[in-house]
């Protein structure tokens, strides 16, 4: 069904500054998808989101885990590895009914459980819809992922839309926002919070500064919420990824950037998926107990310190 290959076509992409003796791996040929978010089933090639290798050790054993965008992309492979650990998934994702059917048949080929939710993650109702479908189906909540996301490619402020913009922040932010205050009631001591920033928050991508500035303040509000749980022992933390192919990426950028997207990395390269996994499990179980208020940084060296 999946066909993991990556792009075989290089390219010497640092010419112009005298670097002509390494050769750059593309993740991926030109394509573009005209719709947010993404179909990760209409890429070319599809993303890897199992390390196979990876066999779990009950970190997460009975476990409940709402990730929302689980459907595809870093949320899919977070819920695999979640799985594998043992616990239960709950994906809230749009409209991707082909993706998260897939994940759910993946899940359940490993004898996990998973219930799919499809609906708007901006609208405090369907996040209040998720918190009571996932204590009908399981009875409890121990981990809160926010990985749903838009992001558009605009090449200057005038061309970012007052909708535009308006959808951005409710989508990445408002959606957070609604969905962690949901949950927070029915946390415990000890369980998590897992908030998706991104690398681009962290240098500033002059074609996103939408999607930045709504990255930027899932900083401030992880690190904000993380003090105000702390002697609840509710541990909030997040990630900041580098590229990685997801569905975010074709929908999102002029097809001609997809070839070259990831070499401004110090490892020269984007990353798939299920490079992301671990990350998600360490912040998820009781390995990161003392940690909280921290940004996880998996960019291949894209931006440092």
């Amino acid at each position: 069904m999946y066909n993991y290959q990556f792009g075989n076509k290089y390219y010497n992409y640092y010419n112009d500054l005298g670097i002509e003796s390494i050769e750059y791996q593309i993740m991926a040929p030109e394509q573009s998808q005209n719709r947010q978010p993404g179909f990760e089933y209409l890429m070319d090639p599809k993303p890897i989101f199992d390390d196979f290798s990876y066999v779990g050790s009950n970190k997460l054993k009975d476990k409940v885990a709402i990730i929302t965008g689980g459907d595809s992309g870093l949320g899919r492979a977070c819920a695999i590895a979640f799985v594998k650990e043992g616990a239960k998934v709950v994906i809230p994702y749009y409209d991707e009914h082909i993706d998260a059917m897939a994940t759910k048949d993946y899940i359940e080929s490993l004898g996990g459980e998973c219930l799919l939710l499809s609906g708007d993650i901006s609208n405090k109702n369907f996040c209040r819809e998720i918190v009571e479908k996932t204590l009908d189906r399981f009875g409890k909540i121990n981990i809160l992922v926010n990985n749903a996301g838009v992001q558009y490619q605009s090449d200057s402020l005038d061309e970012i839309s007052d909708e535009q913009f308006d959808w951005a922040m409710k989508v990445n932010i408002y959606g957070m926002f609604y969905l962690t205050k949901e949950v927070l009631p029915y946390l415990k001591s000890g369980d998590s919070i897992i908030n998706l920033s991104s690398v681009t928050a962290f240098y500033g991508d002059p074609q996103l500064i939408d999607y930045v500035t709504t990255k930027g303040a899932i900083v401030g509000f992880t690190r904000a919420l993380a003090r105000n749980l702390a002697l609840k022992n509710i541990r909030v933390n997040a990630i900041a990824p580098g590229f990685f192919w997801t569905p975010l990426q074709p929908a999102c950028w002029v097809k001609e950037k997809i070839p070259s997207l990831g070499f401004d990395a110090a490892m020269a390269r984007g990353a798939m998926p299920y490079e992301l996994a671990p990350t998600f499990v360490f912040l998820a179980s009781d390995d990161s107990s003392y940690v909280t208020g921290q940004v996880i940084h998996n960019n291949g060296g894209q931006v440092m310190g």
